[in-house]
């Protein structure tokens, strides 16, 4: 048994976040019902990575919809809205990520909601919240980072903001979205009340920036300093970064200047003893280790300084970690289906509950699916 089974989570929302929090709910024991609209559907269904789709729609949609059920209906016209607000009667969570107002239009707020159901869980998700001046700006991952002032933190000093290579604000997002929604569930569980659970992509992204933001508001307002050599942290010092090797890449964390110079064979580092000199002469000692390990093979750096406990690492490609003993071990892919002759390998659920690893092999659900079925269950005409 999962913690939520039992549990019955009505989902309106597209593409990323939303999907993402009712996907770890789904993978937490939850039934979710994915509304959607007629024809079209989630417009994630054709939100292509690499352009490739498998039987019809996205490997995104698949990815991050499996194990779920999809329910049509037209919200803007009243039958449909009618079918949606039968589900919701039997629902124990509600989510959406409409733009501010758009709920309300179709009488589905949390106000409203609330009186029908007053132990519903509703969960909302916004570009940037429900008020102020960017309230109706369209929430799109990129542009949330760009506005949140993460991309200064990636890529090297001399180079461009540099976006991060994941959608990070949807997702961050949609795992806060799902705390909310479990923290209420513990809440109703003792109060035998409800309530509203809203997160924004933008405050997201910035509580993923909570340690260097309370730097720069607690260190005079100093912007944050990239360094011109192998930047992998703004506020870190040397040697801190990934470097290249003659035969590929290294990762280096923290430690001692000094001590990494003695076992890299490298004197011209043993020279910076201070600890202040990882961060005031930062540049200088990436660029002596850039021309330093470009030398060796990083096989040959690590049988140095792996037996010495310094913090480093090999740079995997993923069919290297997926080779490999550690990889395997976690047991970290499974195999869903939307029947027999559509299979796709996936990620599990990180989580492990009681030891038992959640996996389940139903994929995501073609569009309507169980519209019919649903509407038999659950009385809806």
């Amino acid at each position: 048994m999962r913690p939520l089974d039992g549990l019955l989570v009505v989902d309106l929302s597209q593409f990323l976040s939303g999907p993402s929090a009712s996907l770890r709910l789904a993978d937490l024991g939850a039934r979710v019902i994915k509304v959607e609209k007629p024809a079209t559907g989630d417009l994630c269904r054709e939100l292509y990575i690499s352009n490739l789709a498998l039987d019809g729609d996205s490997t995104l949609f698949h990815s991050i919809n499996r194990n779920k059920e999809s329910f049509c209906a037209d919200l803007k016209d009243p039958a449909g809205r009618a079918a949606v607000l039968q589900l919701i009667d039997h629902a124990d969570v509600f989510l959406h990520n409409f733009r501010p107002g758009v709920i309300e239009k179709l009488g589905l707020d949390y106000l409203t909601l609330s009186m029908r159901r007053p132990e519903l869980v509703y969960g909302e998700i916004s570009g940037y919240g429900r008020t102020g001046p960017w309230a109706r700006k369209p929430g799109q991952d990129l542009l949330v980072q760009s506005l949140s002032g993460l991309p200064w933190l990636n890529g090297d000093a001399n180079q461009p903001p540099v976006p991060f290579g994941l959608a990070v604000a949807d997702l961050y997002a949609g795992a806060h979205l799902c705390q909310g929604v479990l923290a209420c569930l513990v809440r109703r569980g003792i109060t035998g009340k409800g309530g509203k659970v809203e997160v924004s992509l933008l405050e997201s992204v910035l509580d993923l920036q909570f340690e260097v933001l309370t730097t720069h508001l607690n260190d005079g307002g100093k912007l944050p300093q990239r360094s011109h050599h192998n930047n992998a942290h703004a506020y870190l010092g040397a040697p801190y970064g990934i470097y290249e090797t003659k035969d590929g890449y290294l990762a280096l964390a923290m430690g001692s200047i000094a001590r990494l110079g003695e076992l890299l064979e490298c004197p011209a580092l043993i020279a910076y003893t201070q600890p202040k000199a990882a961060f005031d002469q930062r540049d200088e000692i990436k660029a002596l280790l850039a021309e330093h390990l470009v030398l060796e093979t990083t096989g040959h750096w690590l049988s140095r300084l792996e037996p010495a406990d310094y913090w480093c690492a090999d740079i995997f490609t993923w069919p290297q970690l997926m080779e490999h003993e550690a990889f395997l071990n976690l047991d970290m892919l499974q195999t869903v289906s939307r029947g027999e002759d559509i299979v796709m390998t996936t990620t599990r659920c990180p989580i492990r509950i009681d030891e038992m690893l959640l996996k389940s092999p139903r994929g995501a659900p073609r569009l309507g699916e169980h519209t019919e079925r649903l509407n038999k269950e659950f009385g809806i005409k």
